[in-house]
């Protein structure tokens, strides 16, 4: 329950709409839901300004369809990361709304209003394989009330191809950048940008990229000032963080 649900809740009853015991029903959740499986914690966006977020890597396409159904009852945006295809026919038998984000590997729902950011997120990835984790944060990022520009290969191989997009590159307040490999791009975007760059490494590469610990590496030692690093794939913390100072 978001906190402009539990404004309009309590005008409800100080104006005589809702009743005390109406109320409590409403509230009966807060702060969390027990479903045995899993706590759904629906006091998170009153602390933290957004809901949680349901992470279906090792759940069963039924648990994240129940997690799904509950969260979207209790009023939100609702937004499933890592999701399969599987996952999803599961959910849109509870949600029929629920959008299916294929290359983001996300669920999401929109139905509520969602204060804007204040200036365009851009998510910029080095190479067309790390398209999934860009996309995760995009979704992401959009679904939490943000201008997204998603600009796509564009990695340090091909400079020029970077260099082509530097006014969209300036017009953004906040940019995630992601790229694999050897994790270069994120600096040289710090580079030519007065705004916080967002790294993220990818799991792609070959052998000693390790699964993307090269890129982190590489991203951890940069020599761009504006640049901060997420885990590796972690599009949606990377969406959160941008998220956050977006709004600021």
């Amino acid at each position: 329950m978001d906190p402009a649900a539990i404004e309009a809740l309590l005008q409800a009853v100080r104006d005589g709409k809702a009743d005390v015991a109406e109320a409590m029903e409403k509230l009966r959740d807060l702060p969390f839901e027990d479903l045995g499986f899993a706590k759904i914690d629906h006091h998170r966006a009153l602390r933290t300004g957004m809901p949680e977020v349901i992470y279906a890597a090792g759940k069963t396409s039924k648990q994240v369809a129940t997690i799904f159904a509950r969260m979207v009852h209790a009023g939100g945006n609702v937004l499933a990361t890592r999701v399969s295809r599987e996952d999803f026919a599961a959910v849109a038998t509870v949600e029929p709304r629920a959008v299916f984000h294929e290359q983001a590997r996300a669920i999401t729902l929109e139905q509520a209003v969602v204060a804007p950011g204040k200036g365009t997120i851009a998510v910029v990835c080095a190479g067309t394989s790390d398209l999934p984790v860009a996309e995760e944060a995009a979704v992401s990022a959009r679904l939490m009330g943000n201008e997204v520009e998603l600009i796509a290969d564009v990695g340090v191989a091909g400079i020029h191809r970077l260099l082509a997009q530097q006014k969209a590159l300036h017009a953004a307040r906040v940019l995630i950048v992601c790229a694999g490999m050897e994790g270069a791009l994120p600096t040289v975007v710090g580079g030519l940008v007065h705004a916080p760059v967002i790294a993220v490494p990818t799991s792609v590469g070959y052998g000693a990229s390790f699964g993307g610990v090269a890129a982190l590496l590489g991203m951890l030692n940069s020599c761009s000032p504006n640049v901060a690093v997420v885990n590796i794939d972690n599009g949606f913390g990377a969406a959160s963080m941008a998220s956050l100072i977006n709004h600021l």
